[in-house]
């Protein structure tokens, strides 16, 4: 397994290039294959680890998919002509493959397949999204009625209406891609205000879909259509370089074309209200909104984030401790148990990797309390297989004393193959 060792760093500056949103590649893709003839073009696809799998596991289904001048062609199959597959789908390490697909499959009739992944993605609950799927009349088998290998088996699916209990795109996203192809209407309610992506794209592709602060309503019975997407860059990812920007004194960063989706920059609002030199300048609208980000260094205060903001920043929680522990005063974080069924129980993750670099934080069954400022010192990080943990870990590294190591470190291929790279660039 590959490590990387991160030195103190006394310059943080430059305009870096950041990858494709993982979110909207994986649809991209997805709603390509969907589409009734056609093809849709897709710029600036992320060539990542979890977008590749959701990519073989559409070829393995009949779906062709080709790179032609730096584009990603899809040509749309149709949900009625996917074929049935001669061998297991492999997700690997990606649960936004494995569950967006459940939702497709499960709708289409006659269609009988197995999914499976990782030793990490085996290990990651999928009741919750064969739940409401069953409910839509699917029939889903799961290892232990929760874990993958799982077979779905599609059939006719009618409208339901159905409450979310948890704050999750992936099962919303399912269940909406389940009922643009079932009979009848399905209304969903609850814990709807995650991401937005599949919301705003389906209209892109010609699905009617009505979307309010109450519910998500889709009308069964229609089609997708083929159309052009310009994927902006990944606001997760970007999080890493702001965080950067916000320790590093003396730091210029500026992040072009970013997602600044409301649903993907609470990470960014939660640094301003931590006291962080950043600003947003939108430059599209339609589909996603897409602008430039400038950050430079600040010091930082602790502050509160509670449960109604964590689905907007539940991927860059992990950088957001590093951050804490260089804020003054308390950072808490609540409503933030879904870190546990990540990659790796993030939070256990991040908690073990702040201690060894000499930080003291108290850990609950929701989330963290960090009181700081700190001092981080240089030591061997356990990446936990986690693309997020190692990233985190490596910003860490710039402001600590000694050297960081970094373990299994090429993890971080799942969603940034160039992350390394581009730091040594930042700080050199």
């Amino acid at each position: 397994m590959k490590t990387e060792k991160i030195k103190p760093s006394l310059k943080f500056k430059g305009s870096p290039s950041i990858p494709g949103d993982k979110s909207i590649s994986h649809r991209g893709l997805i709603f390509g294959a969907l589409a009734e003839g056609g093809t849709t073009t897709i710029e600036n696809l992320l060539e990542s680890g979890d977008v590749q799998s959701t990519a073989r596991v559409l070829m393995q289904l009949g779906v062709k998919i080709k790179k032609e001048n730096g584009l990603t062609l899809v040509e749309g199959l149709g949900h009625n002509n996917f074929k049935v597959p001669k061998e297991v789908l492999d997700c690997g390490n990606s649960g936004t493959t494995m569950r967006l697909m459940m939702g497709a499959l499960s709708s289409i009739h006659g269609m009988k397949a197995t999914l499976t992944g990782d030793e990490s993605l085996v290990k990651r609950p999928m009741k919750r999204v064969a739940e409401s799927l069953r409910f839509m009349g699917s029939t889903i088998t799961m290892k232990e009625d929760n874990f993958a290998p799982l077979e779905v088996h599609g059939d006719v699916l009618r409208g339901i209406d159905y409450e979310l209990k948890i704050a999750s795109a992936q099962i919303k996203t399912a269940i909406i891609l389940a009922a643009i192809f079932a009979d009848g209407k399905t209304r969903i309610t609850g814990e709807i205000h995650s991401r937005d992506h599949t919301e705003r794209l389906l209209s892109h592709f010609g699905v009617n879909i009505k979307s309010s602060p109450t519910d998500v309503l889709v009308e069964g019975g229609q089609k997708f259509k083929a159309n052009k997407l310009k994927v902006p860059s990944d606001p997760s990812t970007a999080a890493f370089w702001l965080a950067g920007a916000s320790l590093v004194k003396g730091s210029e960063l500026l992040l072009k074309n970013v997602s600044l989706n409301p649903t993907r920059i609470g990470f960014i609002r939660v640094l301003e209200r931590m006291g962080g030199k950043v600003t947003m300048k939108m430059t599209e609208k339609d589909p996603e909104p897409i602008g430039d980000i400038t950050c430079g260094y600040a010091g930082l205060k602790g502050i509160t984030i509670e449960e109604a903001e964590v689905p907007s920043l539940i991927d860059e929680l992990p950088v957001l401790s590093v951050l804490a522990s260089q804020a003054q005063g308390r950072t808490v974080v609540t409503g933030a148990e879904e870190l546990r069924v990540k990659e790796t129980d993030r939070i256990e993750a991040l908690a073990t990797n702040l201690r060894a670099m000499g930080i003291q934080i108290e850990t609950t069954p929701d989330g963290f309390i960090i009181e700081g400022p700190q001092k981080l010192k240089g030591a061997k990080i356990d990446s936990f297989h986690d693309h997020r943990i190692a990233m985190a870990f490596s910003i860490a590294g710039l402001v600590a004393e000694g050297e960081t190591i970094i373990e299994n470190a090429d993890c971080v291929g799942i969603s940034y193959p160039e992350f390394f790279t581009t730091l040594q660039k930042l700080t050199s």
